[in-house]
């Protein structure tokens, strides 16, 4: 079992940042897989970014490249995502998710957190 607690979200003006972070609580944290997923109101459940449990890859949506990054520090069984050069259509609920190895789609979710960029 692999419990996820997001953290981190709020209100940002457009061109601001925020950095998201995800704790897991588990004891195998550096053989779990981590994503971000988001949801916009009235939008399905999007894939934002997504890092191995290696963290030697990592994959974002075309619409964060170059603006977000994901990130992991086993040492502190947190995950990140660095959000730079936020806009409006950015806003959305934050969920963290993960799963065991190579497993896709993930297996475990975290509640989420809000992110609002104002214009």
């Amino acid at each position: 079992q692999v419990q996820l607690v997001e953290s981190g979200g709020g209100l940002v003006q457009a061109g601001g940042s925020l950095t998201l972070s995800c704790v897991a609580s588990v004891r195998t944290f550096s053989s779990i897989g981590f994503a971000w997923f988001r949801q916009a109101p009235g939008k399905e459940r999007e894939l934002v970014a997504r890092i191995t449990w290696r963290g030697d890859w990592t994959a974002y949506a075309d619409s964060v490249k170059g603006r977000f990054t994901i990130s992991r520090d086993n040492a502190k069984n947190t995950v990140y995502l660095q959000m730079n050069s936020l806009k409006p259509e950015d806003t959305a609920v934050y969920y963290c998710a993960a799963g065991v190895g190579e497993s896709w789609p993930p297996t475990y979710w975290g509640q989420g957190t809000q992110v609002t960029v104002s214009s």
